[in-house]
């Protein structure tokens, strides 16, 4: 199996780019989101720092653009301009702090076809890219998968829009997904099936952009994040699902609080640590069956 990464959807401190990494790393982690949902918050000098910071203590970073960038605007005009410069200005912190990719959103259907707004999410894109280029702000982007059941951003939608640009990757956000399919990722294989598509479509060697936290539904919607262990989304199956795979992963925590990511993290660990074991048991099984 890749190695598994792992931190929090948000930057633990804004005081400064070394408390901020000392928290990280007090708490074990090796990832962590830069949560600009809400607004910017982190000016260039600091988010030059923390990535030099990061690089130093092997933590892998990735910017979260605000929620109103998004893509595929079924309109042209003020709306798609404050989109496209969003995604601009989080695509120069991505830059500056050595992120390894930009999470976005994928726009709605508007009253349009499914195929019809992944059209335009697509060409939207395309001319961002034609933008970002001239910047040399050229990241990778990540479009993630939503919890809206009747709405774009499927892991099918994702997927599709990802296959069709190569410089994005689908993020599986894997509560929004147990939301829409009605509480249906319990098992290895709903995880397995979903990451089996994903390696179809990303780069060699690059790792899966993961977003994980239990979640509260209703009609097959995503109503809000939950504490661990109070929604009946586990771990455990994301990370044997993930041993069945040589590409690295980067595990976002979503969770609305620090026990929560941690529990979530030692249940991964753990089922890295018992899938290790498998595999070593069977190999040696293989070998004594081999002398026999």
């Amino acid at each position: 199996m890749g190695q598994i990464r792992f931190g929090p959807a948000r930057v633990p401190s804004r005081e400064s780019p070394e408390e901020a990494i000392a928290i990280l790393l007090e708490l074990g982690y090796s990832a962590c989101e830069i949560d600009f949902e809400g607004k910017f918050w982190m000016d260039y000098p600091w988010a030059e720092r923390f990535g030099e910071l990061a690089r130093e203590a092997g933590i892998v970073l990735s910017v979260h653009a605000p929620i109103a960038g998004f893509m595929g605007h079924a309109e042209r005009g003020k709306k798609l301009n404050m989109a496209v410069g969003m995604l601009d200005h989080s695509a120069g912190v991505a830059k500056a702090s050595g992120a390894e990719l930009v999470v976005f959103h994928p726009g709605f259907l508007l009253g349009r076809t499914r195929e019809e707004a992944i059209d335009s999410v697509v060409e939207q894109l395309g001319e961002l890219r034609e933008r970002l280029e001239k910047k040399d702000r050229a990241v990778v982007f990540g479009v993630e998968v939503m919890g809206r059941v009747r709405e774009l951003g499927t892991a099918e939608d994702v997927l599709e829009i990802s296959a069709r640009l190569g410089w994005v990757r689908p993020v599986l956000d894997f509560a929004h997904m147990h939301a829409t399919s009605d509480g249906a990722f319990t098992t290895t294989e709903m995880f397995a099936g979903v990451l089996e598509a994903a390696d179809t479509i990303i780069e060699r060697d690059a790792p899966f952009h993961i977003h994980f936290s239990d979640i509260q539904f209703a009609n097959r919607n995503e109503t809000k994040h939950l504490a661990y262990g109070e929604g009946t989304l586990r771990a455990e199956p994301l990370g044997e699902a993930l041993a069945r795979f040589d590409r690295p992963a980067t595990v976002i925590s979503e969770s609305p609080d620090v026990e929560s990511s941690q529990a979530i993290y030692a249940a991964l660990g753990s089922a890295s640590l018992a899938n290790r074991a498998s595999s070593s048991t069977a190999s040696s099984s293989r070998s004594r069956s081999r002398r026999n």
